[in-house]
């Protein structure tokens, strides 16, 4: 059996599998066929319901980062007593996830009565998710993250979204689960969507934006997700860019316009290089802390990272990978640097990834340098400097052959309060031509 729901989809059903789901997509580059496998499968170590929970964290931790998903590290206070928050968490910037997932542990049963089912387990995990949400605005948790790391997670912090996920044998057709408003974006899906929508991003915060977008729309029936993800990607496909000022990052400045949701998956391009920016969240994420930053400082610059968007990966891993092999090809004492730099839409928050011949105290502060005036330079031109934040990031070669490099960061928000004597070093450091020869820079 075939479907088409778009001029731009076709969906074939197949009739030997219910569970098989083949997409054909047509894109701009041709026809395109796109096999949603199922979900992982469950660990035999545990029972079902408890497999369910841990296959559904392995998904989000594996194709996405561990240190995104949580789940409680002790129990909570609440008056007198305590309760537990049994939910799984999605966290990656200012916007969390609370999953609920339901497991169907008995053999199916009709249709109708396994549709009743839904329903009911539908409206208890809504509510269980709205509770969990009402107890950490109340009072904050100790959570753990997917590297065993703690964190405590203020509910008030984050813009919340409930998830139920269904892992069931055979979900009846056209089954939509309904439930009561819980005062926040709910969705839901089955644990072949969730890992669906995880391998073809590979990202866990470009995941939640799916989420709350898709959430923002009527409810579709279970199983349906990569059919609303393709929907979606073909929409964003047409959409023209926005009008953006580019003189805000300075002269020079170029638009980059891509997709939202990429139509192609995550990494297909026959390469590698989208790795690069995986390999630098787990730089940061094994990097021992200095005595001065936190595990929630780590969290912060992971999430600032993990926002660059899944079309853009690949076109920079390959430019990080070109960058550290064209800094070491300097003179003995001499150090080059190459920087890519990108500001979001709104113009709050900039990105800088850059590369330089080594590393070692003076390249340290140069970087840090460069971070700040940039951060200046750009929260001068748009006037929201409160608002505004800015994630470096540096990789620099290594020839100890332990590595191949090391990876440094600065994070710099809001008003730096440079004063007039720091912005002239700093400019005359990087926004001039240097005739000596020590120093080469790409912007």
């Amino acid at each position: 059996m075939t479907e088409r729901p778009s001029s731009a989809l076709w969906r074939f059903v197949e009739e030997d599998d219910p569970n098989g789901l083949t997409l054909v997509v047509d894109t701009p580059q041709g026809t395109h066929p796109r096999r949603i496998p199922p979900a992982l499968p469950l660990p035999s170590y545990v029972d079902h319901g408890a497999g369910a929970e841990a296959a559904a964290h392995t998904a989000a931790a594996t194709w996405g980062m561990p240190d995104f998903v949580f789940q409680q590290a002790a129990h909570a206070a609440k008056g007198s007593g305590r309760r537990e928050l049994g939910d799984r968490l999605l966290l990656a910037g200012g916007r969390g996830a609370v999953v609920q997932v339901k497991a169907r542990t008995i053999k199916p049963k009709p249709d109708d009565q396994e549709a009743a089912w839904i329903q009911k387990v539908a409206a208890k995990a809504m509510s269980q998710a709205k509770g969990t949400v009402r107890q950490l605005r109340m009072v904050p948790a100790d959570m753990v993250n997917g590297r065993g790391r703690k964190l405590s997670v203020d509910g008030n912090a984050y813009e919340w979204i409930a998830v139920f996920l269904l892992d069931h044998p055979r979900v009846p057709d056209n089954a939509v689960a309904t439930w009561q408003p819980v005062g926040m974006p709910a969705i839901a899906l089955t644990r072949r969507d969730w890992d669906f929508l995880f391998d073809q991003l590979r990202a866990t915060t470009a995941v939640l934006d799916y989420l709350f977008r898709a959430a923002a729309e009527p409810a579709i029936p279970l199983g349906e997700e990569p059919v609303r993800y393709y929907e979606f990607a073909a929409a964003d496909a047409a959409e023209p860019p926005a009008d953006i000022n580019t003189e805000l990052v300075g002269p020079g400045g170029r638009l980059f316009s891509a997709p939202q949701l990429p139509q192609a998956p995550a990494g297909t391009d026959g390469t590698n290089a989208h790795l690069m920016i995986r390999i630098m969240l787990e730089d940061i994420a094994l990097s021992p802390l200095s005595e001065t930053l936190t595990e929630g400082n780590r969290f912060t610059v992971l999430s600032d990272l993990d926002r660059l968007p899944v079309s853009a990966r690949a076109e920079w891993g390959r430019l990080l990978l070109d960058m550290l092999r064209d800094v070491p090809q300097v003179p003995d004492e001499h150090c080059k640097w190459r920087f890519r730099r990108m500001l979001d839409e709104d113009g709050t928050r900039q990105l800088i990834v850059g590369a330089a011949t080594r590393f070692d105290p003076v390249v340290q502060a140069s970087f840090s340098a460069y971070v700040q005036l940039r951060h200046h330079e750009v929260t001068s031109r748009t006037g929201r400097t409160e608002d505004s934040l800015t994630l470096g990031v540096l990789l620099t070669p290594r020839r100890d052959g332990k590595r191949p490099w090391d990876t440094s960061t600065v994070r710099v928000h809001g008003d730096l309060e440079l004063s007039e004597e720091e912005l002239q070093v700093y400019s005359e450091a990087w926004n001039r031509a240097f005739d000596e020869g020590t120093v080469s820079v790409a912007d």
